[in-house]
């Protein structure tokens, strides 16, 4: 079965296609927002999901302070929109990004995370560059074994590297707890705070991440900030983590049913092209809405395969069904543009203008 809407985004823009519902995008923003301030801390949300300056002007309307990028090219497209206040939460390195960084320096207020001495003594070539103080966070590895450093004394020496660093200043610490590991946290930066006040230094900024620790808000005593990216959209991974309904998920990548070769099989016309291979650890590659028990069981790059065996209803040839992927922030960078809806009016159509911005 297709909706009105989908036949009618099929007929003007063809499939596949990714959709944003504004009104779910508005009552994210606003819902997130509001739970931060109740909880005390300010929010910086991440743009690696939208990509969209458009959409980070709003989130700093609702009362965000500043955005977090990925990638200084992210950075670099948000700040020729005018936004004043970034964040990059990682590891710059090398005399390209250098020189980048420090125009970008030059004309907004920027800060950046290290977690090495490496990293550290090529920042103070940007600083140079831009002929003015770069702030650094301390990014600290609190239990997800990804970056950062992964004690309280590496994170308290490279602090006092970073104060002692020409053209750079020591502005706080920078984490992404697990789930479940925010008490770990806590002794961590308990620990780290200390140290760092041992040498006269007091963190302007702790930053604490990720749209799944939207439920641990406030937990963290000291946290200033957090930096959740995912919740403007939401996807199968925020649902699964229990910080979202179906009815959050603004996102929805419409695609057409183009072969029913077999009863239990058909394939869809959006591959690992459009709804990636990311699994995000779960069953299968999305969840259609018409068809909730069929499976995305896998892709080629073009086909989406479906498995109907459980399903108690089969889409015929020709009919349009509504994704939520698994993994939102991944999808939007295969994306040029999303087209924009209000209930069943088309709005507009939004680039994706930080889409494939990886250095």
């Amino acid at each position: 079965m297709t909706t009105p809407l989908a036949a009618k985004i099929a007929r003007e823009f063809g499939t596949p296609a990714a959709v944003i519902d504004m009104d779910r995008v508005e009552r994210n923003i606003a819902r997130v927002q509001a739970a931060c301030d109740a909880a005390g801390v300010a929010n910086r949300p991440h743009i690696k999901t939208h990509k969209s300056p458009e959409l980070a002007k709003l989130q700093i309307a609702a009362g965000a302070r500043g955005i977090t990028c990925q990638k200084l090219g992210e950075a670099e497209v948000m700040a020729d929109a005018g936004i004043d206040d970034i964040l990059i939460s990682y590891n710059l390195l090398g005399d390209e990004k250098m020189a980048r960084l420090g125009a970008l320096l030059g004309r907004i207020n920027v800060t950046v995370a290290a977690d090495n001495p490496v990293v550290v003594a090529d920042l103070t070539k940007a600083a140079a560059a831009a002929g003015r103080a770069l702030p650094v966070v301390v990014e600290c590895d609190t239990g997800r074994k990804r970056a950062g450093v992964e004690t309280p004394a590496e994170a308290i020496e490279l602090a006092r590297v970073i104060s002692t660093s020409p053209g750079l200043s020591f502005a706080g610490f920078m984490m992404y707890p697990t789930e479940s590991g925010w008490p770990q946290a806590q002794t961590f930066f308990d620990e780290t705070l200390a140290g760092v006040r041992a040498l006269g230094l007091e963190p302007a900024i702790v930053s604490t991440g990720g749209t799944p620790n939207l439920k641990n808000l406030g937990q963290l005593r000291g946290a200033t900030e957090h930096r959740p990216g995912t919740y403007i959209y939401n996807d199968r991974m925020q649902m699964a983590a229990g910080v979202a309904t179906l009815d959050d998920c603004a996102l929805h990548i419409y695609s057409t049913v183009v072969s029913r070769a077999a009863p239990e099989r058909g394939i869809l016309d959006a591959g690992s092209k459009t709804l990636t291979a990311d699994s995000g650890g779960l069953d299968g590659f999305g969840l259609i809405l018409e068809h909730p028990e069929a499976k995305i069981a896998r892709f080629a790059e073009e086909h989406g395969f479906l498995d109907l065996a459980r399903s108690n209803t089969r889409p015929n040839i020709g009919d349009v069904v509504r994704i939520v992927p698994n993994h939102v922030c991944v999808v939007v960078n295969m994306l040029d543009e999303v087209v924009m809806v209000r209930g069943e009016e088309i709005v507009g159509v939004l680039p994706v203008a930080a889409r494939g911005k990886l250095r």
